[in-house]
């Protein structure tokens, strides 16, 4: 496999607040996942509409934040907004991501770094998908603060005229 592009959250000091992501509240977990992946395909400039790329996402954890969120309610009896399951689900930001770039590969999540390299290489070497954008996002437990995330598209060759990866 070779890598295409990277990126990962925080860049700089500038990375200190996700850009928003509509239809995902009060957690950084799917902004970062989405920024990372949008920072790592605009760093292949040359995609064209028939490359098939898959979405793999991992994370140990999953969304944190959210799930201390819908446990708060849960125990105090409040109620749990009905976006909080969506986005608790990482097949949600996957599909997300899938949809905004117009990638029309496989979803998947694992929740372990060597588990997205395997499933990346699987979903290559099978031929179902030309390259695959691997998301790596872990919250620190409850608040998200000291959020990181990274991401790599692989493919099974370099392009050429590429220019090197970021």
């Amino acid at each position: 496999m070779a890598v295409l592009a990277s990126a990962c959250w925080p860049e700089s000091t500038a990375d200190q607040i996700p850009p928003p992501l509509p239809g995902f509240v009060s957690s950084s977990f799917s902004p970062i996942v989405a920024e990372v992946a949008k920072r790592a395909l605009r760093r292949v400039p040359q995609r064209g509409p028939e490359v098939v790329t898959a979405v793999v996402v991992v994370s140990a954890l999953g969304d944190v934040a959210s799930a201390a969120q819908v446990a708060e309610a849960v125990d105090t009896g409040g109620r749990v907004w009905p976006l909080m399951f969506f986005q608790s689900v990482p097949n949600a930001v996957a599909g997300h991501v899938a949809a905004r770039r117009a990638l029309t590969g496989p979803i998947v999540s694992v929740c372990a770094p060597e588990a997205g390299i395997e499933v990346a290489a699987l979903l290559l070497e099978d031929g179902d998908a030309d390259e695959v954008l691997v998301a790596e996002v872990d919250l620190e437990p409850a608040d998200g603060a000291g959020a990181r995330g990274a991401a790599v598209l692989l493919g099974l060759r370099a392009r050429s005229g590429l220019g090197g990866a970021a």
